[in-house]
């Protein structure tokens, strides 16, 4: 497994550009009840937008997009919605795979895959395989993820591998384990739907990133929305633990 150095044991070198965004796609709902539709029909519409977010970030050389698609905790929403979500997502894996192949593009699923129908499960594993040796950008989404499930899962994982330390681990011997071990940690954080909290999302990943919560509900985040979220991420100074002076003396030095 890769394993990037994690922002709390080491300093990383900021990219001017987000190495690594993630995403909440928040607002589908709203989006819909505004305009007097049935909740689907956001969440039709936020496929849209899905489209264009990995678009504008492959040709800004985002190397890693990680979209927040359905939390464990989703399961609680009315059960037709969840049932459309479900469907929905089926329906892309079959449309959108043969296009992110095309475009060079990684797909990674993670989360929870033991409550899946075996047909979700297996277009899942397929688009992953087709997709696997491809470059550009890899897009991961989040499907019946938590972050306390991830972390948890990982723990379990470890202890598996090493019963004789069951309790002598330290942090890079965990992260071969939590479901994003193969990408950096996010640069930059996006909520969209006015809401700021991250849900349960990449609790582990989310130490040191940038965040930036947007009022637009998803369905009308669009290029414009990512390049202001982009433009204020440039203006953060990313100090990881350490002091303004430190680092302008850190520049003199270079």
């Amino acid at each position: 497994m890769a394993l990037f150095k994690s922002s709390t044991r080491s300093i990383p070198t900021p990219p001017k550009v987000p190495c690594h965004i993630a995403m909440i796609m928040d607002g589908n709902g709203r989006w819909a009840k505004q305009r007097f539709l049935p909740r689907v029909a956001g969440h039709k519409r936020g496929v849209e937008t899905v489209r264009a977010m990995v678009k504008a970030c492959r040709e800004l050389k985002v190397e890693y997009l990680t979209l927040f698609a359905f939390s464990s905790e989703n399961w609680r929403r009315p059960a037709d919605e969840v049932t459309f979500l479900m469907q929905l997502f089926m329906k892309m894996l079959e449309r959108e795979v043969s296009k992110l192949h095309d475009n060079n593009i990684k797909l990674k699923v993670i989360g929870d895959r033991s409550v899946f129908d075996a047909k979700l499960v297996w277009l899942i594993e397929e688009a992953e395989q087709l997709t696997a040796n491809n470059t550009s950008l890899t897009l991961t989404v989040a499907a019946n993820y938590g972050g306390r499930w991830d972390i948890m899962q990982a723990m379990h994982a470890l202890s598996k591998a090493h019963p004789e330390r069951a309790v002598a681990f330290d942090e890079e011997e965990l992260g071969p384990y939590l479901s994003m071990h193969y990408a950096p940690e996010p640069d930059l954080f996006i909520r969209t739907g006015g809401e700021q909290r991250v849900s349960n999302f990449l609790l582990w990943q989310l130490a040191y990133t940038e965040f930036y919560f947007s009022d637009i509900l998803w369905p009308a985040f669009d290029r414009a929305a990512l390049d202001a979220s982009i433009a204020s991420y440039q203006k953060r100074e990313r100090r990881f633990g350490r002091t303004s002076e430190q680092l302008i003396k850190g520049q003199s030095d270079a």
